[in-house]
């Protein structure tokens, strides 16, 4: 359906001012909008700081600033953009609920676009999960349903502990924070996920991931590991804000069967691998994995806030008002979000990703056979990252040279200057990652990876290597 832009209705100077019209001014609108937010705003400020661009309009790829530079979006909302910008079948989703006169607000009654957006959602869910499945609405973000599935599974089994990953990024708030990579929590057991660039135990590869398990394993069965059975296991399918470090698909499987066999729920954190993203419309589909918990925001609410947890009804053991939201009935999520599940799995866009992504990771790795710059290109599907180092630095001992964060942030100021928008995340902020919307078309991508060719080079020759130095820059906020 062609969806064109309409020209905003005309009133008297007087009454009505839009605000655009001053950002678009090249006398300094745009300048005062972002002098104004640094003034204004929290220090916790993220993307603002290394994106200082204003968006007043976009479509699919493309952004468009006040200042009339147009950008392509490889960070995509944080992988929430599934269908890009403006998406036609989003827009006249919003539009008919709108039009309708359909309460916008309805905390978690029944509704025809919550039905419609349930059965949908479970549609697309792994068979086994989806025929013994509840579903529980959050808050609009993608931590409070974290925080909802940590609570579930403590209530269901009746413990406390939990067990989470080296460089896992769950979200912001308290619970979910304690179950991400950097935070401390006595409740929470981290354990090594497995890397094949930079694996903690020096091998990398089936061998790594190996070790890994068999890790977790011992310190659930040594009775003197101080280690008790768990309330829970939660996973990414791949690290997202760790790096962009896909989960080999046996490791996920022993994971299940270790949880299994020892009667501990496995919960998945699909956040921001789900609705495509990947190359399957779930990340553990990769693997054949069947979670008792999968935490779902961002891309399934077709860009609009809206978060979920889906689990066995097995583990339905809370009281009603154990975890309650005023925003959790969020009509127009709902409306966009079954447009956009529904037009992902009909144009069978997550198979389009990891062909897409698969081309993308080969253009990619012949960049870092001419650039010793680039030490690990890595991902699955539309989700990407470039790990950068500093090959000169790397001593006698180091199995990898060390991580580049200076240079990434080069690259990434680089790739701004051509119009190209990439974020950073890794261990060290020195992965730069792609996340560019599954509706992606083969020329597009071509766009996107000139310019970050061009910017790598350009980086690497006005760059002097600082290794030891980490940015501190949070991970987007579920």
């Amino acid at each position: 359906m062609a969806v064109t832009e309409s020209a905003p209705a005309v009133a008297p100077a007087a009454q009505v001012r839009n605000p655009t019209d001053d950002a678009a001014d090249p006398g300094g609108g745009y300048e005062g909008i972002l002098r104004r937010q640094s003034q204004r705003e929290s220090a916790a400020r993220t993307y603002a700081r290394s994106l200082p661009i204003v968006p007043v309009r976009a479509r699919g790829l493309t952004i468009e600033g006040a200042d009339g530079r147009r950008y392509l979006d490889c960070l995509s909302g944080a992988g929430t953009l599934a269908l890009g910008h403006n998406h036609p079948v989003v827009l006249e989703a919003i539009r008919k609920v709108l039009d309708s006169g359909a309460p916008l607000h309805v905390l978690d009654l029944a509704t025809p676009l919550k039905d419609a957006f349930t059965s949908e959602l479970f549609a697309t869910l792994p068979g086994e999960l989806a025929d013994n499945a509840r579903i529980q609405f959050c808050g609009p973000a993608g931590t409070d349903a974290v925080e909802a599935a940590l609570k579930l599974v403590r209530t269901a089994t009746g413990r406390e502990g939990l067990l989470a990953f080296t460089g896992a990024y769950h979200g912001m708030t308290a619970g979910a924070l304690s179950a991400s990579g950097g935070a401390t929590d006595v409740r929470v057991t981290r354990l090594p996920y497995p890397q094949h660039y930079r694996c903690p135990f020096g091998v990398g590869g089936d061998r790594g991931a190996e070790l890994a398990a068999r890790w977790t394993e011992n310190l659930l069965d040594d009775p003197k590991s101080g280690v008790t059975t768990p309330a829970g296991m939660i996973v990414e399918a791949v690290q997202g804000e760790g790096g962009v470090i896909p989960a080999p698909d046996d490791w996920m499987r022993r994971m299940r069967r270790i949880t299994a066999e020892r009667s501990v729920p496995l919960v998945v954190d699909e956040v921001q691998t789900g609705v495509g993203r990947t190359g399957a419309f779930w990340a553990v589909e990769h693997s054949g994995v069947v979670p008792d918990v999968m935490v779902l925001s961002k891309a399934i609410g077709g860009s609009l806030p809206l978060a979920v947890v889906v689990y066995k009804s097995e583990l339905d053991a809370w009281e009603p008002g154990a975890h309650a939201g005023t925003f959790r009935g969020n009509q127009l999520a709902m409306a966009a979000g079954t447009a956009t599940l529904a037009y992902v799995r009909e144009n069978k866009l997550a198979e389009r990703a990891g062909i897409l992504g698969a081309r993308i990771l080969g253009r990619l790795q012949g960049l870092a056979a001419a650039h010793p710059c680039v030490g690990d290109v890595r991902g699955r599907g539309l989700m990407i990252g470039v790990e950068l180092v500093d090959p000169d630095a790397a001593g006698p001992d180091d199995l990898v040279p060390p991580a580049a964060p200076g240079l990434a942030l080069a690259v990434q100021q680089e790739c701004l200057a051509r119009g190209l928008i990439v974020e950073l995340g890794g261990r060290h902020s020195a992965v730069v990652r792609l996340l560019p919307p599954l509706t992606l078309t083969d020329e597009q991508a071509t766009a996107v990876l000139d310019r970050f060719a061009d910017a790598l080079a350009a980086a690497e020759r006005a760059h002097t290597p600082t290794t030891g130095v980490s940015r501190t820059t949070p991970g987007p906020s579920h």
